[in-house]
C-alpha cells in the first residue's frame, strides 16, 4: 500500500524532489520491535452534510458493519479539537474569526450549564476518564456528555448519549434541556463525525472519538492581502481541470442515488479514484501559472494542514502501541495520511479495500 501511494504522488509531481544525499532508512528502527504493530486504517469519506436532507442514514449500515468488523480501538475524525478552537479564538489577529467560525463550535450553552470554560472542561474530561468504570451508570454517562460538550467535543458527547437507554436520555447531571436538545439534534445531523464515527464508537463500547483536524497551518497571510486574486486563481485552476472532476462527481452521485453507500466508499477509497481526485484539485493548483504562484501557496497550506492533522492522529496512540486505529477524513486527505502515517515507527497502514472490499469496475 505504501508503494502504491508513493507512486501515486510521484505520478502527479507532488513528491519531494530527490536529494543527492541518500536518506536514512528509518524503517530499520522497526527491526526486532517488541510487540505488535499499530494498524491504521484511513477511511476517505464524503462530507455527509453536503447530501440532501432526505438522505437515509440506514444506507450506511453495511459500511458500519465492515468498520465494526475491523474493531478499531481508537477513532479519529475531521473535526477541530476544542483546545485548538480555544487557542485560535484567543489569537484573532492570527486566526480570522470569520474563517474559523464554520469549523469551531461555540460551547456557550454548555459553559452556562456546567460552569466550565473549555480548558476547565478538558481537564475534567481527562480526570473523569482516568477513573472511568468498566460499567458506567447512566448518570455518569450524562455527566461525561455534558463535559464533552463544554470541551467543544460534540461527537464524543454524542458517543456517550448513544450508549444511554432511550429512557435515560434526559436532563440532569450537568445536562440541561438546551444541551439535551443539542444532542437530539446531533442524532439527526448528516455528518460523518456523527453518522459514522459516533455511531460506530457507541456500537463498539468506546468512550470517545478524537477530533484531529487543524486549520492553523492553512491560516496564512496572502501577499498584499489580495484574497480575491488568490481565490480567483484557485477557481481558475479547478475550472481548467473541470473535465477531470465531472465524471468523478457523476459516478459518486450514481452511488448515492441508488443508496449504495458501501459501494460509494469502496469507490472513493480506491487508488484510481484518488489519483484522479487529487490530480484535479491539488495537481491542478500546482499546474496553474500566476506571477504570485498562488497554486503552490494553496498546496503548501494543504500539506501543512495534513502534517498537523497526522501529528494529532499519531498522538492518540503514543501510549497505546499495537492499537487498531480508524481515521475518518475527507477522501482527498487519504493519500497524504497514508503516506505520512506509513512513515511512523511501528505503524502498518491497512488497505481500505481489505476492509471494505474492492471497488466495482
Amino acid at each position: 500500500m505504501r508503494k502504491t501511494l508513493t507512486k501515486l504522488c510521484l505520478s502527479l509531481g507532488l513528491a519531494l524532489a530527490g536529494s543527492a544525499q541518500a536518506a536514512v532508512d528509518l524503517s530499520t528502527l522497526d527491526d526486532g520491535m517488541a510487540g505488535p504493530r499499530t494498524k491504521v486504517l484511513v477511511l476517505g469519506s464524503v462530507h455527509l452534510l453536503e447530501l440532501q436532507e432526505d438522505f437515509d442514514p440506514a444506507t450506511l449500515d453495511p459500511l458500519l458493519d465492515r468498520l465494526a468488523a475491523y474493531k478499531p480501538d481508537i477513532i479519529t475524525i475531521e473535526s477541530i479539537p476544542g483546545e485548538s478552537c480555544d487557542l485560535m479564538a484567543r489569537h484573532p489577529a492570527v486566526y480570522d474569526p470569520e474563517g474559523i467560525a464554520p469549523y469551531c463550535t461555540v460551547p456557550d450553552a454548555a459553559r452556562a450549564a456546567t460552569g466550565l470554560d473549555v480548558p476547565a472542561a478538558i481537564a475534567e474530561v481527562k480526570r473523569t476518564l482516568s477513573d472511568w468504570p468498566a460499567e458506567p451508570r447512566d448518570d455518569q454517562r450524562r455527566h461525561l456528555a455534558a463535559l464533552f460538550l463544554a470541551a467543544g467535543d460534540n461527537a464524543s458527547a454524542l458517543t456517550q448519549w448513544l450508549q444511554l437507554p432511550e429512557t435515560a436520555r434526559h436532563a440532569g447531571d450537568g445536562l440541561d434541556e438546551a444541551l439535551v436538545a443539542q444532542l437530539e439534534r446531533a442524532m439527526g445531523q448528516h455528518s460523518e463525525s456523527y453518522r459514522i464515527a459516533a455511531r460506530l464508537a457507541a456500537r463498539l463500547g468506546l468512550q470517545r472519538v478524537y477530533p484531529a483536524d487543524d486549520h492553523t497551518g492553512d491560516s496564512y497571510d496572502i501577499p498584499g492581502n489580495d484574497i480575491q486574486a488568490y481565490a480567483t486563481a484557485i477557481r481558475q485552476a479547478w475550472d481548467a481541470d473541470a473535465a477531470l472532476q465531472e465524471p468523478l462527481h457523476r459516478r459518486k452521485q450514481a452511488f448515492i442515488e441508488r443508496a449504495d453507500m458501501l459501494g460509494l466508499y469502496r469507490y472513493i477509497n480506491s487508488p484510481d479514484h484518488l489519483v484522479d481526485q487529487i490530480n484535479s484539485d491539488l495537481g491542478a493548483a500546482m499546474r496553474h501559472a500566476s506571477p504570485q504562484q498562488y497554486g503552490r501557496m494553496y498546496v503548501g497550506g494543504w500539506e501543512t494542514r495534513n502534517l498537523r492533522m497526522v501529528a494529532n492522529i499519531r498522538a492518540t496512540f503514543i501510549t497505546r502501541p499495537g492499537a487498531r486505529v480508524l481515521s475518518i477524513v475527507g477522501a482527498t486527505h487519504k493519500p497524504w495520511f497514508d503516506s505520512l502515517l506509513g512513515q511512523m515507527q511501528g505503524v502498518e497502514i491497512v488497505d481500505a479495500q481489505d476492509v471494505l472490499g474492492p471497488a466495482a469496475d
